[in-house]
């Protein structure tokens, strides 16, 4: 009895558990995988949080370097753009006054120098007025002074030396020579530098190709002087003495430039030339010059316009009314003062 009941508690001890515990167990391993699922879920959202603000984070730090940068960049560029500047000025600052050495340095050492700065101005000046401007050069220069191209450098180094001298020497053609003297009245004495200038400029037309101011010479100095002298008796302050002759010098200029134009020009319209403008006034555009040619008709208007383009009186007549607005304006608002 004993053995028997004592096998039958153990049977019962040893016995597997009931299909019954069986949906237990797996209910808890399911809850507890869901547990560390939804964990998982909480960091991995944790974690995308903390990477999506290190991203922010390095981003802006990314954008304020990058500010910095370009403003750097910015200046660097300014600081660029300004040390150009000051290289250009000191470029031209140093050309200037090498071209100033021209009239200031001694000249060849030794024996008694071939050539004088007028000579070789005036050969020059020559070469440009019978071949243009682009026809003058050191070595055709020399050539036609019965020198070396090398002996000619010992008088003036550069071409921009020789252009120096040039111009000096064709400004010298404006200045009243020695025993003359301008108008007392101011008026005269500046539509006498005018006509003095026209004619130089008419005689060397090349003048107006030239671009660069190179520094003045004493016949330079001698002009300006007397421009100063023809305003001189007007009791103006020295601004508005220098606006009247720097006026009329402006005119002077402009007018023999579009003069030189205009003589460049064949008389007349061409056939083709007709038909265009024809066709650009049926479009309606130019009210005008449509009614100018109705009135005159194509050919006669173009004359006209052409005409008085190269009247010669014109100069003089529209000199007088600029002279006119600057007496009316300044000597009549000084004697108002």
């Amino acid at each position: 009895m004993y053995d028997v009941t004592r096998k039958s508690r153990g049977d019962q001890t040893d016995a597997p558990p009931t299909d019954a515990a069986t949906p237990r167990v797996a209910l808890e391993a399911d809850a507890k995988m869901a547990a560390a699922a939804t964990k998982a879920d909480s960091a991995r959202t944790k974690s995308a949080g903390h990477v999506d603000r290190a991203r922010s984070t390095v981003g802006r730090a990314v954008a304020k370097v990058d500010g910095v940068l370009a403003a750097d960049a910015a200046k660097l560029e300014r600081l660029a753009e300004r040390a150009e500047e000051q290289a250009a000025k000191l470029d031209r600052l140093a050309g200037y006054l090498g071209h100033l050495d021209v009239w200031t340095r001694d000249g060849p050492a030794g024996r008694k120098p071939r050539f004088t700065r007028e000579e070789i101005a005036a050969a020059a000046i020559r070469i440009a007025d019978d071949e243009g401007l682009d026809a003058l050069s050191m070595r055709y220069l020399a050539a036609q002074l019965g020198a070396g191209t090398m002996t000619l450098y010992h008088y003036v180094r550069t071409k921009d030396e020789l252009m120096t001298l040039v111009t000096d020497a064709v400004v010298g053609e404006i200045v009243l020579p020695p025993g003359e003297s301008l108008p007392a009245e101011w008026r005269a004495a500046c539509i006498e530098i005018a006509r003095r200038s026209r004619a130089v400029m008419r005689r060397h037309p090349w003048l107006l190709d030239l671009t660069d101011d190179p520094p003045p010479g004493p016949n330079s100095l001698r002009h300006f002087d007397q421009t100063l002298a023809a305003v001189a008796s007007l009791d103006l302050a020295l601004a508005d003495r220098l606006d009247i002759v720097t006026a009329v010098d402006e005119y002077v200029f402009g007018y023999c430039l579009n003069e030189r134009h205009d003589l460049g020009h064949d008389d007349g319209i061409d056939t083709a030339m007709k038909a265009y403008v024809t066709r650009l006034l049926t479009t309606g555009d130019y009210p005008e010059l449509s009614a100018l040619v109705d009135s005159l008709g194509l050919e006669q208007a173009w004359m006209a316009i052409t005409d008085h383009q190269r009247d010669d009186g014109r100069f003089e007549r529209n000199l007088d009314r600029l002279l006119d607005g600057f007496e009316s304006d300044l000597l009549g608002r000084s004697e108002r003062d």
